[in-house]
């Protein structure tokens, strides 16, 4: 979501205005209130100590929190732009400042399999540790803290305010949300023992240390998986393929609720012969219950130059996905395809209809479809 967006939504929605209300200043007391103000929030950095470096010799840090790995001089940033060398100490300059926050359907992120029709409040802040070419939010994933517009929201804050809005869950999404590691941590920690569930809208571009010291306080994992091949990555996300098939397999080695999304590009990504290669890999190192999303591509930051993506190329790839043994396969950004909804893997009854990021009727009783009993993989209650 770019933050213009989110401007205008606060206010140009009912449901807007009550929770720019709140974050103003409408909670009870002036504590449990987020001291949220967009457009008038401050471009600033909110320092803390980070986790997961080594220090080197001559004032030198080495990140290990992503794949990156950066070795960053004093008084410099990692990749991310969202770390930084203090004097042999290495910091996060976004801890517990919001760059983008908003009530979400949990579809929207997507997340099909996860609490169906609940709200999710959704959070970022400024960085990631890709650049992605065709990054929908670029003007706050591309841009350092100082340069983004953001405001004060600890917490013990989002808590209050998931509460009020009837939120089952924070996600941590728009932006990657490894590079604010310290803050998503703290957030997880503080909220999950009271009933609110944790997920993360990730490219995947993480450790397995700090990927396995976060993970007992979530509850999902959604991986952007760009594409199957080195080149793609290196190209349109100055990035590597390997990391993010080893967090994928790291994911499933703890037992957390994971689903993938590839964003199909015309003439990029969209070739059967990589993508059967793909639905193969994860048919066998993940197994056929994923849910997988294959998403259609709107043009965007520097790839506009190319179409939106056929809904032909979206079904074509649908069959082989199905073809490979994959069980849950969607299309999005197709709002009213039949392959939004949820059908039983073993008889074929629609057991969940969506539009868009509406549900229909949910037919699921006790997670099993209703007319042949199988279970439907999925956290639904």
């Amino acid at each position: 979501m770019q933050r213009r967006d989110l401007i205008a939504w606060l206010g140009g929605s009912a449901l807007g205005g009550r929770l720019a209300g709140d974050l103003l200043g409408g909670a009870a007391s002036a504590q449990d209130a987020i001291d949220f103000a967009l457009p008038q929030g401050k471009a600033e950095i909110a320092t803390a100590p980070a986790l997961h470096y080594d220090v080197l010799p001559g004032k030198r840090v080495l990140c290990r929190l992503c794949p990156r790995e950066c070795r960053v001089a004093d008084r410099e940033r990692g990749y991310c732009g969202v770390r930084e060398n203090q004097g042999g100490e290495y910091v996060t300059l976004v801890h517990g400042r919001a760059c983008a926050i908003h009530v979400d359907p949990i579809e929207k992120k997507p997340l099909f399999h996860f609490l169906p029709g609940t709200q999710a409040l959704s959070l970022a802040t400024a960085g990631c540790n890709m650049e992605c070419r065709f990054c929908q939010n670029w003007e706050i994933s591309q841009f350092r803290p100082e340069q983004v517009a953001s405001t004060p929201a600890p917490p013990h804050a989002l808590l209050e305010t998931a509460r009020r809005h009837q939120a089952t869950s924070i996600a941590y999404t728009y932006t990657e949300p490894t590079v604010f590691y310290e803050y998503m941590l703290a957030t997880a920690r503080a909220t999950s023992p009271a009933g609110i569930r944790n997920v993360v809208i990730s490219n995947g571009y993480i450790q397995e240390r700090p990927l396995r010291e976060l993970a007992p306080h979530l509850a999902a994992y959604k991986v952007d998986l760009k594409a199957f091949t080195e080149e793609f990555y290196v190209r349109q996300c100055s990035a590597s393929l390997a990391p993010v098939l080893a967090t994928l397999e790291t994911l499933r080695d703890l037992g957390l609720w994971t689903e993938i999304v590839v964003l199909i590009i015309p003439t990029l990504n969209d070739d059967s012969e990589s993508n059967r290669a793909m639905f193969a890999w994860i048919r066998e190192h993940l197994g056929p219950d994923v849910p997988l999303h294959l998403t259609r591509f709107h043009p965007t930051y520097k790839i506009r130059n190319l179409p939106r993506t056929p809904v032909a190329t979206l079904e074509r790839l649908h069959a082989l996905a199905k073809e490979a043994g994959l069980h849950y396969v969607y299309l999005g950004n197709v709002p009213g395809h039949p392959s939004e909804s949820t059908y039983c893997a073993v008889c074929g009854e629609r057991v969940i209809e969506r539009y868009g990021y509406i549900i229909g009727s949910f037919r699921l009783r006790d997670g099993r479809c209703p007319s042949c009993n199988t279970p439907i993989p999925g956290v639904w209650s």
